[in-house]
Formats: C-alpha cells, sequence, structure tokens
C-alpha cells in the first residue's frame, strides 16, 4: 500500500553504494546550526511623563502611558489608565485602558472598564468591558485597516433628460 520514500534516505556517493558500511554524505552535526526564530522585540513604551506632538508609525507594539497629540499606526497598541492619546489610532489590536479622542481603527479593538473614547470605531472584532466610557459610532468592517474601505460605492445615478 506505502512504500518508503527515496527522499528521506541518505545521499551515499555513487562509488560506494553497493558498500553497507559507507557514510552518508552529510555535513557533520558541530557544522550545521538550524537559523533561529527573530525574537520579537519588546512593545515601545511611551512613558507616564512624556508628551509627544506629532504622529508614531511602527510594525511593532507600543504601550503608551503619557500622552500622544497625533495618529498612532502600530501592530499591538495598548493605551494605558493614565494615558491621553489626541487623534486617528490604526492597529491590528487595541486595547484602550485611558482616553482616546479620535477615530480607533482595529482588527480587533478591547475597550476596558477605565477606557474613555470620544470618536468613532471601525473594526472587524470588539469587547466592551462594562464601566468603559464610549461616545461615537461603532461599524464593523472586514478590513478596518484600509481607510478606503469605509466608503461605499456610488450609486449609479439616472442620466438627466
Amino acid at each position: 500500500m506505502f512504500s518508503k520514500s527515496k527522499i528521506n534516505n541518505p545521499i551515499t556517493k555513487p562509488d560506494t553504494a553497493a558498500d553497507a558500511s559507507a557514510a552518508p554524505i552529510n555535513k557533520p552535526a558541530a557544522e550545521f546550526k538550524p537559523a533561529a526564530p527573530k525574537a520579537k522585540p519588546p512593545a515601545s513604551i511611551l512613558s507616564s511623563d512624556l508628551q509627544i506632538t506629532g504622529n508614531l508609525k511602527t510594525t511593532g507594539d507600543i504601550q503608551v502611558e503619557g500622552r500622544v497629540d497625533g495618529d498612532i499606526r502600530a501592530h499591538l497598541l495598548t493605551i494605558g489608565e493614565g494615558a491621553t492619546v489626541k487623534g486617528e489610532i490604526i492597529a491590528d489590536d487595541v486595547v484602550v485602558n485611558g482616553h482616546v479622542i479620535g477615530r480607533v481603527r482595529g482588527l480587533k479593538v478591547r475597550l476596558t472598564s477605565t477606557a474613555q473614547v470620544e470618536g468613532d470605531i471601525i473594526h472587524k472584532t470588539i469587547a466592551i468591558e462594562s464601566g468603559a466610557h464610549f461616545e461615537g459610532s461603532v461599524q464593523r468592517q472586514d478590513d478596518p485597516l484600509n481607510p478606503g474601505s469605509s466608503k461605499k460605492a456610488a450609486a449609479p445615478t439616472a442620466p438627466k433628460d
């Protein structure tokens, strides 16, 4: 029914194939070093005494404990309990413990019980804990990270006579 594949057999020299004691031609274990997976860098933490005016953009993670006046784009964004962000947030994962004034776009958005959000939330999945304060609208989209995806196709207009 099943047969052993030749792919898993060790490679041998052609002239020593008949010799059963011939060693396979493979690199010795000491020379082979598998590539170590890249370690994920820790989140960048913006401390509570830090105030930033301007936009932040990274492919990594950010934890905001201070104040940011500007837009933030990240992979995972955590807004600390005493933090304030005034601007648009775009991230794969957003966890809000503090105060956000502006639009939030995320694949997964979570407002904890201490969150205060004043602005619209565009998400794929959302969780709002009891006690969170939220003023704005909520809209579900399959691709909330793409600002163009919120625009609906214009309805065709009838020609005027």
